[in-house]
């Protein structure tokens, strides 16, 4: 069943169009991706579809009481909430709905008209309130909130924390889990996975691969909308183009389709030229004007193919070294990094050689930024070495973008590196990172996290270093410039390490993983899929070791038991014996325990409560009836012993 259509939708400001002819269809269970390039539009589509902004042009169609979850790109949670209560919130109607059936219980307790119908349409509207209350998962829903609070880092002591204490980040993250914990018929998420570590990256693909809604997703994570969605759509100028298949899917398709468009325009351009060559030889000659004539309607009636655009004005940039360093480019030998003489990690081990790209990886607050600031000497190291090799000449990349001047102008930031190069020159290169006209007289505090990323990149580009150190450099760029920089980074002479939670990226152009964590560091020789099946050989390779060791235990226990048996079955009779008197002193309890809660509500009815014959009358029976249970209960641990010595 079609929940959503977007129908023709056009979006306009003043007489330029963003974007015109937008189609989109949601199904039930969709997992939709909408993409395209930076400032098209993606978000004010979102919104249209929202109904926060109007189409210019065409329409969106809902089906009735269709509900919809929005996660607004970097939008966080604001309340005056402690973390737990704002989830709580969620469930109000099912607490209101507990509240409710305790009041029927209390109800129903002190009733004495057991036989009428009115006691019976109690009974009635109580089970059908526990049915609801159960379908609802009434019982599960506070470990759901725990499991989705889990997932997202947030562990038990942080339920109580307010959320106005929290960083943008842990708002971001707690909006979405409120989100997912509503569970909406579609959910829309802009960028969802900003802020979030490559494990909590890991749990949400699973949870939304299971999510029983539609999802339209927008996001730069590619390895993300591989993992997630089935289809998707690109949104244009001219209108959205659908493809079926995740993003790598769409990568394929579309370069296939732009082939094609390619063949058919040059065809189609072959044709035209040859009409219009006979048309222009043969108009004015007497014996081939009909001929000609007849051509030029064909001309007229062909209809003509737009030129296919097969590249968007994007960033072009490379990186080459000026030297070769040597063969080994860094030694680290029980690297130990922290601040404050307290160490977060290590010791760490690896050596990098010439030419190889590693990606360094690892749980956030591990120190993988600090390990690259502590290689530079921009920290110093708690214990161990690190030493670069013959000729090495490094560059680094700040994912805070420091290494720029804000009162500068864009062109000052790179020519003041290189004031011997003609400022045609400069301009030409700015002009390949999409730095052109007016914007190189910009002052790098204008500068949004994209052109800074941009910027940082052309002076690293400029200075030619063989050794490149990057820290999250996928960051503030749009898909088509993280795919420029793919391939700058593969097509580089020198050697590159680099820190990234892009595991697209990663998979892209790491030739080795480096695993860090609290204790240790690993080297995985291959990419980000190469160190997860390897992860997960390791992790079934200690579950196999654990069940063999259980089972190694389970089978002595089990021999051991047999030769019991065989020993003594008199033994295993008094066993059997012992089993069958709990059981039943288990049951004895029970009625015990049931009898003593129909007492206490009882002696609570205001009928009972003011008459001190009834009270007293009663308060015998609760004192006699917990004489019986102590009974019953030091029986019940003597058998329980003794059981357990002939186990």
């Amino acid at each position: 069943m079609i929940l959503l259509q977007v129908q023709q939708v056009a979006r306009q400001f003043g007489a330029a169009v963003l974007f015109k002819k937008a189609n989109l269809d949601i199904q039930e269970n969709s997992r939709i991706a909408l993409v395209g390039r930076n400032g098209i539009g993606k978000s004010t589509l979102l919104k249209i579809i929202i109904g926060q902004n109007a189409p210019d042009e065409g329409q969106v169609i809902k089906t009735k009481d269709l509900t919809i979850g929005y996660l607004a790109q970097d939008t966080g949670l604001e309340s005056a909430n402690t973390i737990y209560e704002e989830m709580l919130l969620v469930f109000q109607p099912l607490q209101k709905l507990e509240t409710r059936i305790h009041q029927l219980e209390q109800q129903i307790a002190t009733r004495q008209d057991t036989d009428s119908e009115d006691y019976q349409r109690l009974l009635n509207l109580y089970d059908q309130l526990m049915h609801d209350f159960k379908e609802k998962n009434g019982y599960g829903y506070q470990a759901e909130i725990r499991s989705v609070l889990h997932g997202f880092r947030f562990f038990e002591e942080d339920y109580n924390k307010k959320i106005a204490s929290l960083s943008g980040g842990q708002k971001t993250r707690l909006a979405l889990a409120k989100l997912l914990l509503e569970k909406r018929d579609l959910l829309i998420l802009d960028e969802p996975t900003n802020h979030l570590d490559i494990d909590t990256l890991n749990w949400l693909e699973n949870y939304l691969q299971s999510y029983t809604g539609a999802l339209l997703i927008v996001s730069h994570d590619r390895y993300f909308m591989d993992k997630i969605v089935n289809e998707v759509y690109e949104l244009t100028p001219q209108g959205t183009v659908h493809y079926p298949g995740n993003y790598t899917k769409y990568v394929q398709e579309k370069k296939e389709r732009l082939l094609q468009e390619q063949k058919a325009f040059a065809k189609q351009q072959a044709k035209i030229n040859k009409l219009e060559d006979f048309v222009n030889r043969n108009l004015v000659r007497a014996s081939t004007t009909k001929r000609a004539q007849s051509r030029r309607k064909q001309l007229e009636k062909i209809q003509r193919l737009e030129k296919p655009q097969v590249k968007l004005n994007g960033p072009r940039f490379a990186f080459q070294s000026n030297h070769d360093s040597g063969n080994v480019v860094l030694k680290v030998n029980d690297l130990k990094i922290g601040y404050n003489d307290q160490a977060i990690s290590g010791p760490i081990n690896f050596e990098l050689r010439k030419h190889q790209i590693i990606a360094i990886v690892g749980p956030n607050g591990v120190g993988k930024s600090t390990f690259l600031k502590s290689i530079l000497g921009k920290i110093p190291v708690i214990s161990g070495e690190c030493h670069f090799g013959a000729q090495v000449d490094p560059g680094y990349y700040d994912q805070e973008l420091k290494n720029l001047h804000d009162q500068k102008t864009v062109l000052n930031e790179v020519w003041d590196d290189h004031p011997t190069m003609p400022e045609t020159d400069i301009r030409s290169i700015l002009g390949s990172f999409l730095f052109s006209g007016d914007d190189v007289l910009k002052s790098v505090h204008q500068l949004s996290g994209g052109e800074r990323a941009r910027l940082l990149l052309t002076k690293l580009a400029l200075n030619h270093h063989n050794f490149l150190l990057f820290d999250e450099p996928t960051n503030h760029l749009d898909i088509e410039s993280k795919e420029v920089l793919e391939d700058a980074v593969l097509d580089f002479d020198g050697t590159v390490l680099f820190v990234s939670h892009d595991r697209y990226f990663i998979n892209k152009v790491a030739t080795t993983v480096l695993e860090i964590t609290p204790k240790a560091s690993q080297l995985y020789l291959g990419n980000y899929d190469y160190y997860l099946e390897k992860k997960s050989e390791q992790q079934l390779l200690a579950q196999q070791a654990e069940n063999k060791e259980l089972a190694a235990t389970t089978s002595a226990a089990n021999n051991s038991a047999a030769s019991e048996y065989q020993r003594s079955k008199e033994t295993q009779k008094t066993k059997r014996k012992l089993k069958r008197e709990i059981n039943q002193l288990e049951t004895q309890l029970e009625k015990l325990e049931q009898q003593a809660t129909v007492i206490q509500q009882q002696m609570a009815a205001p009928a009972n409560y003011s008459d001190p014959e009834k009270i007293k009358d009663l308060q015998a029976k609760l004192t006699e009836n917990s004489s019986q249970q102590k009974q019953a209960e030091q029986a019940w641990e003597n058998k329980s012993i003794a059981l357990d010595e002939l186990q």
